[in-house]
């Protein structure tokens, strides 16, 4: 084992013993003056909005549509949303919803997608996401429908498994037919621990790793995907989100806000949300914007806060770190190529103004660099630089907590994956390699593989 492997966020891990609510305790290297903010922000996380006008100014503005009425009600104990049990009206999606968008329609759209200044062009009456969800007065936009087809794998030892392959659709229209082209993309709300640390990642050590045209010959092209900050009026690194759509935590957290609550705020302005023109009821219905929030529902203060929450949640510590059959799984994780995308480990930058992430030695196994990862998981629908095919490696820290955390073991961006197993056999297109040498390991290989990726 290296020399601090077990803290896998460095001084800012935290060392309490894990247990449900693994994922929501704060950097660890946090002074007792700055506690009081992470609280505050996590208040502000938890918040349940209100319909606007209501007697709480601070809360409301909820809507028009929206998936759900706080970040915790997709962030279940800060960690990573499930698939629906089953299709509606049997069981609601709240920790999982559908994007939408169309191809370039015109010159105008086409030069906004070509000079970063939008990933994507919503689909024009329902907008960037189905909200399956609307205040009183004003229709929702539908309902994501799941159907599973079942496939096998048969491995090297004669075991099979079960794969199951979903298809997407949206039934109960709110607003008319769907733009014929219109590209619809599951998404699962992920895990939020350790986010402050990516974005304190050097972008020239990201940079560094990518290989867009393959130079090397090893058969990985990672690229970074380059995107739009609001904040910054630049084209970043895309670092946050299933394909690696946002630059920083306060955009991401301000899209959030907007496309799944509803909500505006400094970053995201638009009052009525996800709404559009073609949605007439939504676009007429009050609003919560007041001067006193910066002319926003989601004042910038309380942004800067549930910022400050988002980026301060701990990576929980290693488990079983030094066991044998861990370390053995690592050497299967190193030996079958899983490191040319999911990069063991960094040193971050140092920030003045972020003393809990700066310096840190971490591991969170990932690029955070787009990868063609095969047909099988493709969803067709290109988002910023990033292709049908193509998405952000996830991070692999705290893996190993999901079930404790939030008590199921689904898994990729849409949940499709029921343990880890089935997640790295979805792998394809660069991760082929990989995945065919899990699946021709022996089997102790690959349980030792599986204990190394739950130790995480």
């Amino acid at each position: 084992m290296e020399q601090g492997e077990h803290l896998p966020g460095g001084a800012a891990t935290s060392r309490k013993r894990p247990n449900r609510n693994a994922f929501s305790h704060s950097s660890a290297n946090m002074s007792f003056e700055r506690e009081l903010d992470f609280k505050v922000g996590n208040g502000f996380f938890k918040r349940l909005w209100v319909v606007a006008p209501a007697s709480t100014q601070a809360a409301d503005g909820l809507g028009p549509l929206y998936n759900a009425r706080s970040c915790q009600r997709c962030h279940v104990r800060d960690g990573r949303g499930h698939t629906p049990k089953a299709n509606w009206p049997d069981d609601n999606a709240v920790s999982m919803f559908l994007r939408l968008s169309i191809p370039a329609q015109t010159p105008e759209q086409r030069a906004a997608l070509d000079t970063r200044r939008k990933n994507v062009i919503p689909e024009p009456v329902y907008g960037g996401q189905l909200q399956d969800i609307a205040i009183p007065g004003v229709p929702a936009e539908g309902r994501m429908h799941i159907a599973y087809e079942e496939i096998t794998v048969t491995l090297s030892d004669g075991e099979v498994v079960s794969l199951r392959k979903p298809s997407y659709s949206v039934t109960n229209l709110g607003y008319g037919p769907l733009h014929p082209e219109t590209m619809l993309s599951p998404r699962v709300a992920p895990p939020m621990t350790g986010l402050g640390l990516l974005e304190a990642i050097p972008e020239s050590d990201i940079l560094s790793l990518a290989d867009p045209n393959d130079e090397d010959g090893d058969g990985i092209s990672g690229r970074p995907n380059m995107v739009w900050s609001h904040e910054r009026e630049q084209v970043m690194i895309g670092r946050f989100g299933w394909k690696a759509g946002e630059p920083t935590i306060p955009q991401q957290s301000a899209h959030a806000f907007a496309g799944d609550i509803g909500m505006s705020s400094p970053l995201a302005p638009h009052p009525a949300g996800d709404c559009t023109a073609g949605q007439e009821a939504c676009m007429a219905a009050p609003n919560g914007n007041t001067p006193q929030h910066d002319n926003a529902e989601v004042s910038q203060q309380v942004m800067d806060l549930v910022s400050f929450y988002s980026r301060n949640l701990a990576v929980p510590v290693r488990r079983n770190a030094g066991d044998p059959n861990v370390l053995a799984g690592k050497q299967v994780f190193h030996r079958s190529g899983c490191i040319a995308c999911h990069q063991p480990g960094y040193v971050t930058e140092k920030v003045a103004a972020l003393p809990e992430q700066s310096g840190q030695k971490i591991w969170p196994y990932t690029d955070l660099l787009l990868h063609d990862m095969g047909e099988g998981l493709a969803d067709g629908r290109p988002e910023g630089v990033a292709s049908g095919r193509e998405w952000r490696t996830a991070p692999l820290w705290g893996i190993g907590m999901t079930e404790t955390v939030s008590g199921h073991t689904e898994f990729l961006h849409d949940g499709r994956a029921r343990n880890l197993l089935e997640a790295i056999l979805w792998h394809g297109g660069e991760a082929e390699a990989a995945k065919q040498k899990v699946i021709e390991m022996q089997k102790t290989e690959r349980d030792n593989l599986l204990k190394f990726l739950n130790s995480l």
